[in-house]
This record gives structure tokens, sequence and C-alpha cells, in this order.
């Protein structure tokens, strides 16, 4: 993948899980987890499994994650949408074929007419991708 971008997603109490669906799409490692039970932090004990921070990374390629705080909400939707550009259509065949399982697919794994293949994509958990890789 090409370029930097610190996208930081945040969910509701799912967090755990959708780093390890992450980590498992993008080949990326776990990094920095910390739970809000670890943190010097007052925190109820239905808070204390829930991701406070962690960060997912892979070269470049960095998410930051986090869930949220009991009694504050989150709606999961289309508010984001990230666009990663990859190197190789190995890799962007590779992370749509795992991001589309149990997502929509908003446009299939495609050649475009501007030059890249492109798809964009609603994954399991909410998030829209916008995957791009030029054609060499």
């Amino acid at each position: 993948m090409k370029g930097q971008t610190t996208p930081y997603l945040t969910f509701n109490g799912n967090a755990k899980e959708a780093l390890n669906f992450y980590a498992e799409a993008f080949q990326a490692e776990i990094q920095g987890l910390q739970t809000f039970g670890e943190a010097d932090y007052p925190t109820p004990p239905e808070a204390a499994n829930r991701i406070m921070h962690a960060r997912l990374a892979k070269g470049h390629f960095l998410l930051m994650v986090s869930d949220t705080f009991p009694g504050q909400e989150i709606k999961t939707g289309n508010q984001i949408s990230l666009a990663l550009t990859f190197e190789s259509k190995e890799e962007i065949q590779s992370v749509y074929g795992k991001l589309q399982q149990e997502g929509t697919i908003h446009m299939e794994l495609q050649t475009t007419f501007w030059g890249s293949t492109y798809a964009k994509l609603q994954d399991k958990f909410g998030i829209v991708w916008q995957l791009d890789c030029p054609n060499q």
C-alpha cells in the first residue's frame, strides 16, 4: 500500500473482534493494545475489557482503534470512507476478498476508465473502503 493515512476507528464494544478481522485481512500486526481496565483511569467493571487504544500496522499502513466508553453511542454507517492505494493487483485482490466477507459491495473490483483497478465496499463492521491499484 502507498501513502499514509491514520484513521481512528471507534467501535461499540467489538473493537477486539474488528482488530482481529482487519489484522487477518491486511496481514497486519496488532500493536499497543490497552484495555480501559489496564489504564490508570476510573473504569466501571463493564468497560474493563473494552479496547481503550490499539494500533494495527503493516509498513506505512496504520489504523488506530478503540471502543466507546459505556454511555457513549456509536452509530455504524457510512460516516467514514477510507481510501487505500495498493502497489500490486495480488495485494488488492487479497484485501478485497477478505473485506467483502459478510459485507456489502458498492462497486465490484474492476478495471476503471481512470486507469486503475478499483473497488468500493462496506465491511461487516460498517466501514466503507475504497481500494485502488493504478494500472502499470
